[in-house]
């Protein structure tokens, strides 16, 4: 964390930088901050400014371009917010805002309003507690997702704080963390943090990873590490143009996936956060990577395809129609394949 690239001198030093990324950290408007750590640097190709994580992680010009249906909290956060770091959106669940900081900032972040230092965030534990007293007072609340900013950056001891205190509320079934640390800081991963972990069962952990090229040895170790601990781990994957939204590149990524014992959950269409236009790709991308993958994996490694409702109306799945129509008691469908003909009584 201490050796993280955040400024344009520090990537000079590392990276060949194009003009439109030299434009961009030149920007004197720039309120999102640029971070990465050096491990996640060595995975961007220094010279090539079309490498698939790198445009996910060096800012351009396009980000600064606000357009229609663009917000600054698209999925409604901050108004479904009880008390600070609680957003209470879902009757049966919590998410736990903890830190607004990250070890490296993902250029589509739904939270870039928030993370980086752009939110008047308290990590102490007097502020967790409010949190935790309103959970533990709303007895409907039965899974809390820690979330952020990014977890994993705390101390063991800090995050064991709060873990202890969470898994004492008896409403609670099981508690869950979001991370990209096991990807991005993979070194995090350590066997005194996981034995401290599988304390707290049920814990599941949702990780954050975009391309089949964060899947390294080094990732696949603190995957193993985790899964070893005993905890469900579920991967949550933004699609993105350019990036990850070839169907190939994406039925790599769930095979790899799997071979980590990381269950495929979501698949994200990019939320419509301000200036992200040149990330998003049209909804119908997403139901062709589903139709895609149908028929190429086995139901372990396809995802469900989601489109989250701006100003809080909460995660739609999409996907593909495979019933082309109904007669009397029988259905007519098409295959993953895309054969038509096929029927099913229905009576």
């Amino acid at each position: 964390m201490q050796h993280r690239l955040n400024s344009l001198e520090a990537l000079e030093r590392v990276f060949t930088l194009s003009d439109d990324e030299l434009q961009a950290l030149r920007e004197p408007g720039r309120q999102f901050p640029v971070s990465l750590t050096p491990y996640y640097a060595s995975l961007l190709s220094l010279q090539d400014a079309e490498n698939p994580l790198r445009k996910t992680m060096i800012p351009v010009p396009d980000e600064f371009k606000v357009s229609e249906g663009e917000y600054s909290d698209p999925l409604g956060e901050d108004k479904n917010s009880p008390v600070p770091s609680i957003v209470h959106k879902y009757i049966d669940r919590a998410l736990f805002l903890v830190t607004d900081h990250c070890p490296i900032y993902c250029r589509y972040c739904t939270r870039s309003r928030l993370v980086g230092g752009n939110a008047d965030f308290e990590m102490t534990k007097r502020q967790w507690q409010k949190g935790i007293d309103y959970i533990a007072a709303h007895s409907e609340i039965h899974d809390v997702l820690i979330s952020g900013g990014d977890p994993l950056i705390f101390s063991d001891a800090k995050l064991e704080w709060l873990l202890k205190r969470l898994s004492a509320i008896p409403h609670l079934d099981y508690i869950r963390i979001g991370s990209k640390i096991p990807v991005a800081m993979p070194m995090r991963i350590t066997d005194e943090l996981c034995q401290m972990l599988k304390k707290y069962h049920p814990l599941f952990m949702s990780i954050h990873i975009t391309h089949p090229a964060e899947l390294t040895s080094e990732g696949s170790m603190a995957l193993q590490k985790l899964a070893e601990a005993g905890i469900p781990l579920g991967s949550q994957t933004v699609l993105l143009k350019g990036v990850n939204d070839e169907p190939n590149t994406m039925l790599i990524l769930m095979r790899k996936l799997l071979q980590n014992r990381v269950k495929p959950y979501y698949l994200l269409q990019c939320d419509p956060i301000l200036g992200s236009t040149h990330f998003r790709t049209p909804v119908e991308k997403g139901i062709e990577i589903l139709e895609f993958l149908r028929g190429k994996i086995s139901g372990y490694g396809i995802p469900q395809f989601i489109l989250d409702i701006p100003e809080g109306g909460g995660k739609i799945p999409l996907v593909p129609e495979y019933i082309e129509k109904r007669e009397e008691n029988y259905i007519y469908l098409k295959n993953y394949a895309g054969i038509e003909g096929f029927t099913y009584f229905d009576g």
